[in-house]
């Protein structure tokens, strides 16, 4: 059985007018590693497959590319002018590898003056099987037709304007006819693939905690944040500060105005920061321990206690990796109780836990006030929480939990509409081999290569050094600004 042609994946990533790209195809594989001189657009590319996967899941447009991009005007081309009414747009898509044969969805989005998607096309088994168009400006809906090959060949219906129309069809389409029953393969072989996508930043400040003000504290190699610098945590999440997120020119003549933004969301991942615990130990909805990670790792000891319970072989994997990727003897590694109230070493030890509303409690001297912390079985040398660790091991055990666990462990949407086996999990992961040194990089990418031939997972990173995968066999390199 090829299980690479079984589980839907995104095989293609088109940027056809994306901030820094236009006309840009990425062939997409099991394991796909972009590199390339910073302002190359590495970042970008991921930021246009995300705002695709929050689509699929339901996300609603503005939130979709609000979250990823910042503003709407950030993801438009640079030196695009406006057309006669002032619109500017971006334009990205995919195709979609699975039972259905290859599918390809794109999108055309008006960023200025509204926000809509100004066209939808899914094509698929040599037939278009959804198109949307803007005919009336003033209403908040496209014109969506479909394929039907039955009786009337085609069905013709209004769509909400802030829906992804691909994610809608299967409300909207019976399966009676052949054509109907093409049409729902495609959509939904489509939206599996999208919703299958887990965003991964590992924040080494954050895992550490968070000061009162709410912004990141220093890890003990200066900070490496997600832009290098030691980011802040502001409000609700710490989330990538978007390259590029300033105001841009924009597309020339989008050819109308649409709008898709989808219903079902990624609502279930959660962001990190001061707004949530202050550190590790709770979720964005104050609750403790629910041992799903998030983006960002910061709640990673919850989750350490749960994977080492649930599968210790797996655990045994993580072990004999991170052995491979940090200074000095590792014989183990497991979650403990924390004592509340105790006094604890490290910059985690001196975060506070945030109060109901977001703002951080008394400084308690631990992180997470009760629950776990993670620790390093040293042997003769003792136990080493692993917020001690250097930046670059911090991020490295992170993203290694995440290549070896699944939809079920992470704080992703999963689809539960279809069987496990039945999918493949993308980890994005922007600046891989941030803050880590190339034996470590290597390391990860070997990992990564080890599970992504498994068929399960798939994995889409950016690196600055792309040497790290030289000489492995299945590991794709793409060279962006070339």
């Amino acid at each position: 059985m090829n299980t690479d042609t079984v589980r839907p994946a995104v095989t293609e990533l088109r940027l056809s007018a994306f901030k820094t790209h236009r006309g840009v195809t990425l062939p997409l594989t099991r394991l796909t590693l972009l590199s390339g001189e910073s302002g190359s657009g590495k970042s970008s590319a991921l930021q246009a497959y995300e705002i695709l996967a929050r689509l699929g899941s339901g996300e609603s447009l503005a939130r979709a590319v609000g979250e990823v991009a910042g503003s709407p005007a950030a993801c438009v081309p640079a030196g695009a002018r406006p057309d006669e009414q002032g619109r500017r747009g971006f334009r990205i898509g995919c195709t979609v590898d699975g039972p259905a044969g290859p599918v390809s969805l794109d999108l055309a989005v008006q960023a200025e003056p509204e926000l809509r998607i100004v066209g939808e096309r899914l094509t698929g088994g040599g037939e278009t099987l959804l198109t949307t168009a803007l005919t009336d400006p003033n209403r908040p809906a496209v014109q969506a037709a479909w394929h039907t090959a039955g009786a009337t060949p085609v069905t013709r219906a209004p769509l909400p304007d802030d829906r992804l129309g691909t994610s809608l069809l299967p409300l909207r389409v019976a399966g009676k006819t052949e054509g109907q029953r093409l049409v729902l393969a495609a959509a939904e072989q489509v939206v599996v693939a999208l919703r299958s996508a887990f965003v991964c930043d590992p924040r080494p400040e954050v895992m550490r905690g968070v000061r009162a003000d709410g912004t990141g504290g220093a890890g003990q190699d200066g900070g490496c944040g997600a832009d290098g610098a030691g980011g802040a945590g502001r409000g609700a999440g710490v989330r990538r500060s978007g390259r590029g997120a300033g105001p841009v020119a924009g597309l020339g003549k989008p050819g109308g105005a649409g709008g898709a933004a989808v219903a079902r969301g990624m609502g279930k991942r959660k962001g990190s920061g001061a707004g949530e615990a202050g550190g590790w130990g709770r979720d964005a909805e104050g609750t403790r321990g629910e041992g799903r990670l998030r983006s960002s790792c910061d709640n990673l000891p919850a989750v350490l206690e749960r994977t080492s319970r649930e599968c210790a072989r797996r655990h045994a994997v993580l072990v004999a990796a991170v052995r491979e990727a940090c200074a000095g003897p590792v014989e183990g590694l497991r979650a403990v109780p924390r004592q509340a109230g105790g006094t604890g070493e490290g910059a985690a030890d001196a975060a506070g836990v945030a109060g109901p509303g977001g703002a951080a409690g008394p400084q308690t001297g631990a992180v997470g006030a009760v629950g776990v912390r993670a620790v390093l079985d040293r042997g003769v040398l003792g136990e080493l929480p692993v917020e001690q660790l250097g930046d670059g091991e911090l991020r490295f055990l992170a993203l290694a939990l995440v290549l070896l666990t699944g939809p079920e462990v992470l704080a992703m949407d999963p689809v539960g509409e279809v069987p496990s086996a039945h999918q493949q999990m993308t980890v994005m992961a922007d600046g891989m081999d941030r803050c880590m040194d190339p034996r470590q990089a290597r390391e990860l990418v070997s990992l990564a290569l080890r599970m992504t031939d498994r068929g399960h997972v798939r994995l889409l990173g950016t690196v600055r050094d792309p040497s790290v995968a030289e000489g492995l066999p299945g590991v794709q390199v793409l060279h962006l600004g070339v």
